[in-house]
């Protein structure tokens, strides 16, 4: 009898336990489409900032900047303005009293020397002035100023600013 109750004891374990397995299947499918947009500053080069504001100065700024998506290049320089300077001298000597001298530095120009020869008061000459400096010019008219070319006025640095911008948009045309 021990055996029965022991039986119907066991009985119900094992259907509890047939109770707590359960197989689950489930399938799921999916199909994902993902979009990222990213927004940042372009590459910039920036120019360099010449303050030449200063109106005693005979300089102009000159600055330029290149850019691509790779490499970017800024570069500034000053020029020195010859004529300003021709006309500053002048001024200078004229406000110290040397008017024969402010003449001659602007008389340097073919084009103020041409108007005072058709003017009848002929740049000076060596010290001489007047009729005497008209007749020392024209015996001696290798002397007088001519224009100078366009090849003579680049100066060294200007040459080697020209390489070197050369140089820079040699190298971009490489890398686009």
């Amino acid at each position: 009898m021990k055996l029965r109750y022991l039986l119907l004891l066991c009985l119900p374990l094992t259907a509890l336990a047939a109770e707590d397995t359960i197989i689950t299947e489930s399938t799921s499918t999916s199909d994902v489409t993902t979009t990222t947009k990213l927004e940042s500053p372009p590459p910039s080069a920036i120019t360099p900032t010449m303050n030449i504001s200063n109106s005693d100065l005979c300089t102009v700024g000159v600055a330029g900047a290149v850019q691509t998506q790779i490499l970017g290049i800024s570069m500034g320089t000053t020029v020195r303005d010859m004529n300003c300077e021709k006309l500053k001298n002048a001024k200078t000597l004229y406000d110290m009293g040397m008017k024969v001298a402010a003449v001659s530095i602007m008389c340097q120009d073919e084009r103020v020397f041409d108007a005072m020869m058709n003017a009848g008061t002929p740049c000076p000459y060596q010290g001489l002035i007047g009729e005497e400096a008209k007749a020392a010019w024209i015996a001696n008219v290798e002397e007088t100023p001519v224009e100078i070319e366009a090849e003579e006025i680049l100066d060294e640095k200007t040459k080697q600013t020209l390489w070197g911008l050369g140089s820079i948009f040699a190298l971009l045309l490489v890398l686009l």
